[in-house]
């Protein structure tokens, strides 16, 4: 008898859209923000993307989104896709108001997903640790509190999620807004639990004290591989947007003898929703506790200043003080042509204060390290006082880290050893002292 064979569920169609509206509410490239999209949906292994195309509109409807003929010209083409078996989600780049989608899902008898629901369905299926899984869902019922969620059936069989797109059939089509309610007062509570056990564990790293370095930046910018590289962590890191979620902190000791806490965290994206930045608030609270900022940019990238512009805001509005020191590390300088890379290595008036690296091959590294330390030096402002020290003649190792940090004032000759006259702050002769 033969032995029953396994299937698997094929993937959900999809085919995306991108609305150009032609004015100057992005800075982006549609063509680009298409590409962008795209990715977003292949960032989901339960979406197979089956076309794609930028859909511009001059004056876009209210009820529709789309004019008539642009939606009949749509409607053709989703039942035309994968060989006449049509598409079955139709991922709008953009938002998309609960009418338009009950009226477009009605006409084109697809289901609707905009760039927030995509996200958070990319998020809810990424999302590890116990306060990640609880953020995205307190984001997503703040999202669903807002309209009628019709939950189709393909993608239930194959993976969790959120509902937008797949569940149990028509089992959930108007959600009960008072029960919503409720599940995030329950949500907000348990999450208030997982902030407070993170608050005893950054009020027992300030005792230690290490200063704290958070990488931002844009999703796939190589946050992870380049935290990778300096702690010899394994957080996952691949070409893919959004590749990790849940922030992960480390102990890193710098080359002068520091020792910092290094923090990985969610990256950013143009046009991030509004409720995954309150809902991801208490994980990004490591970077507003943040001593050093570390803004990591793809520079191969051909929209990098736009994506530097999305950073930007997302920090401020996130309330990140300005006083907080920040270090530009432009990052993929391998994948730039010679005479790119030699440009940007560079030091001149254009380039002061950025670190150019390749967190792939680890050039820039060093210098990248000398920067954290000097930044750190000077923003911690820590008070120091004189002092003294005799070191055997033997021991050169000590001798010379202290050299490297520059708190050496003098020394002479003694008979027991070298008399070292110093000037240094609390914290480097702890890190001495444990030397």
């Amino acid at each position: 008898m033969a032995e029953p064979t396994e299937t698997r569920e094929r993937p959900t169609r999809a085919y995306v859209i991108h609305p150009d509206l032609g004015n100057s509410r992005t800075r982006r490239s549609p063509e680009l923000a298409l590409e962008e999209a795209v990715a977003l949906a292949h960032a989901l292994p339960a979406i197979d993307v089956t076309g794609a195309e930028v859909a511009r509109l001059r004056n876009p409807d209210a009820g529709m989104l789309f004019s008539k003929g642009k939606r009949e010209e749509i409607g053709q083409h989703l039942r035309a896709v994968a060989e006449g078996e049509g598409a079955e989600l139709v991922l709008i780049d953009g938002p998309v108001t609960p009418v338009q989608q009950r009226n477009l899902e009605k006409e084109w008898d697809v289901k609707i997903l905009d760039r927030t629901g995509l996200i958070l369905e990319i998020f809810a299926d990424r999302a590890q640790t116990r306060e990640g899984v609880l953020q995205v869902e307190l984001a997503a019922l703040a999202y669903q509190r807002t309209r009628l969620v019709r939950a189709w059936t393909h993608l239930e069989r194959q993976r969790g999620g959120l509902g937008f797109v797949g569940g149990p059939g028509e089992t959930q089509i108007e959600a009960d807004r008072r029960a919503i309610d409720e599940q995030m007062v329950r949500l907000r509570r348990q999450l208030e639990r997982v902030v407070r056990t993170r608050e005893l564990h950054r009020k027992a790293r300030a005792k230690v004290p290490y200063p704290i370095v958070a990488l931002v930046g844009y999703t796939n910018a190589g946050k992870s591989t380049l935290f990778n590289l300096l702690t010899g962590a394994a957080v996952m890191a691949k070409d893919q947007l959004f590749a990790t979620l849940d922030p992960t902190m480390r102990q890193l000791t710098l080359p002068g003898g520091r020792k910092i806490i290094l923090s990985d965290t969610v990256g950013f994206i143009s046009e991030l929703p509004h409720e995954l930045v309150a809902a991801f608030r208490a994980t990004l609270e490591e970077v507003l506790a943040a001593d050093l900022i570390l803004h990591v940019r793809d520079i191969s990238h051909p929209e990098t200043e736009e994506q530097a512009g999305d950073v930007g805001e997302i920090l401020d509005s996130l309330g990140v003080d300005e006083d907080v020191p920040l270090i530009e590390v432009w990052n993929k300088i391998d994948a730039l042509m010679p005479e790119t890379r030699a440009a940007l290595q560079r030091t001149d008036a254009r380039t002061q204060g950025v670190q150019a690296i390749s967190a792939l091959s680890g050039e820039g590294i060093g210098a990248l390290l000398d920067a954290i330390e000097a930044h750190l030096s000077q923003a911690l402002d820590e008070p120091q006082r004189e002092d003294e020290l005799v070191l055997p003649h033997s021991d050169g190792r000590r001798r010379a880290w202290l050299h490297r940090q520059g708190v050496v004032t003098g020394e002479e000759v003694a008979d027991e050893g070298v008399r070292l006259h110093l000037r240094w702050t609390d914290r480097q002769k702890a890190t001495f002292e444990a030397l």
